[in-house]
């Protein structure tokens, strides 16, 4: 029998790539992650990460384990929650960034509200930066956004690199400002491609500036210019740039989870959503339809 325990730390270092910050995020010493999963792929049988002094990656094992964990662990939840007779209540604020728009949170989201119908569940999609503000302002509960690596807030859900994508089609002039398409502020990939351009020395200018990711991406589709994404989060229609484009490295970004003050009754609620969040990470990061 594959243990739940196991399967949350495995599910942990598959998301964030990472056996230190797969500890940090569950409280426990590195050493016990390493053997939560050393068990674990006794169990299986099979190697599930490969993994070096830099680098940490999922076998094709390991990619097939994720599946099974996430829907291992949900039952359980579910099992547990049934015969403990829990009942999870309460209203539910939470906030996610524009970049889940088009990955299967709404599926994670739905299969929350099947578990726990008697939360009273408000999303609000917004710029990450917003997020965060109305995170601290005690506006909401619980919020899935970007951040910078050097930024303490929230626990890792996984870090990605930033990279510049656009049509398929799309050649810069190298003798021309770069057209940017960005977030307005406080969006943090804005930020992080005007640093970028800045270091690299390289003129820009914006051509377009939407709030809504829907809005970007028909821009970037257009050929109107480039724009800076989260690698594993690229859009249907839009690829990366390559190297030859001239344009600066981005470097990395984090998504996490962060936890606002918690009122009366919402700790359980957010508790339980921080959890399925976690539980699906990897569905995050694959487009949904």
């Amino acid at each position: 029998m594959y243990d739940p325990t196991q399967l949350r730390t495995f599910l942990a270092v598959a998301q964030t790539l990472s056996f230190t910050q797969a500890a940090r995020r569950l409280g426990l010493r590195q050493s016990t992650v390493s053997q939560h999963v050393r068990r674990l792929e006794d169990t299986s049988g099979r190697p599930l990460f490969v993994r070096d002094t830099h680098s940490v990656e999922l076998t094709e094992d390991g990619e097939a384990m994720l599946g099974f964990a996430r829907r291992i662990l949900q039952v359980h939840e579910q099992a547990t929650a049934f015969f403990t007779g829990a009942r999870v209540r309460g209203r539910l604020r939470f906030g996610a960034s524009e970049d889940f728009v088009l990955t299967r949170l709404p599926e994670i989201l739905a299969g929350f509200r099947h578990d726990h119908p008697e939360v009273d569940l408000e999303l609000t999609v917004e710029l990450s930066g917003i997020l965060h503000e109305r995170l601290a302002a005690g506006k909401l509960d619980l919020v899935l956004a970007k951040r910078r690596p050097e930024d303490p807030r929230g626990a890792l859900v996984w870090r990605d690199d930033l990279v510049w994508i656009g049509a398929e089609r799309l050649r810069l002039d190298a003798e021309r400002p770069v057209p940017l398409i960005v977030y307005p502020p406080p969006g943090l990939t804005r930020a992080r491609a005007l640093e970028a351009l800045e270091r690299g020395g390289r003129d820009w200018r914006i051509v377009c500036t939407s709030g809504s990711l829907n809005g970007l991406i028909a821009a970037a589709r257009a050929g109107l210019g480039v724009m800076a994404h989260s690698r594993r989060l690229i859009p249907p229609g839009l690829f990366r740039l390559p190297e030859r484009a001239g344009l600066p490295e981005l470097g990395k970004v984090d998504f996490v989870l962060a936890h606002g003050r918690h009122r009366p009754g919402t700790q359980e609620a957010a508790d339980a959503l921080a959890a399925a969040v976690l539980a699906g990470g990897e569905r995050l990061r694959r487009h949904g339809g």
